[in-house]
């Protein structure tokens, strides 16, 4: 059972996280190694930059690492123009509203023809109805990329995706929730409570092991 990266038949289209991106890249501990190693641009949205202002970010190292990924050059900030804010505005209105964020993440790639990278539900659904031809990706989709594979030594892509999944409570989607558990271990799996249909998998998963043992 495989795991692939989405992304590995587009190497040119810049990409957009959306907050909960970020929040996984640094909750992995290579973030700044993944995306240097992404060969896509990275664009993220002022708004994006704002939403990691606040006292917990400050405190846990999240307004850290996406200012250290500016000052870099890793990343680069764009505001919206008026064809993205146009977008941006009919996201965060009526019903099924996105937070600022998510709006901000999607109307800019929207606008731009480029890549938006969200994991939450809504957001993905939003996006998908507004995407041409470039279909929305995953955080996963940065952290299995055969370029970052390469980058990080030891494997150490899998580690990324575990500590994402665990500290970072990282999305990802049902199709590759096997895959994913095998590449980390079923024993981390189990401890990685953001994984599709947890509570029914984990069973499974420690009956497994116990037969194993």
């Amino acid at each position: 059972m495989t795991c692939l990266s989405s992304l590995i038949d587009d190497l040119t289209t810049p990409l957009v996280p959306d907050t909960s991106v970020l929040i996984n890249l640094h909750a992995c501990s290579f973030g700044e190694q993944v995306l240097r190693a992404i060969p896509n641009d990275i664009v993220v949205p002022e708004i994006v930059v704002s939403e990691l202002e606040n006292e917990t970010s400050y405190a846990n190292g999240e307004n850290g690492f996406i200012r250290r990924l500016i000052v870099a050059k890793v990343v680069k900030v764009v505001e919206l123009n008026d064809p993205a804010n146009e977008v941006f505005e009919t996201l965060i209105s009526g019903r099924g509203s996105l937070d600022d964020g998510e709006a901000a993440t999607i109307a800019v790639a929207a606008a731009s023809g480029f890549r938006p990278v969200i994991d939450e539900r809504k957001g993905r659904a939003r996006a998908d109805g507004l995407m041409r031809g470039h279909p929305v990706a995953w955080s996963l989709d940065l952290l299995i990329h055969p370029e970052v594979q390469a980058a990080l030594p030891n494997r150490g892509h899998i580690e990324a995706v575990h500590l994402a999944l665990r500290e970072g409570r990282m999305r990802i989607d049902e199709d590759r929730c096997e895959a994913v558990a095998m590449l980390i271990g079923l024993e981390r799996a189990l401890n990685c409570t953001s994984l599709p249909n947890y509570k029914i998998r984990k069973q499974r998963w420690a009956e497994i092991l116990r037969e194993s043992s």
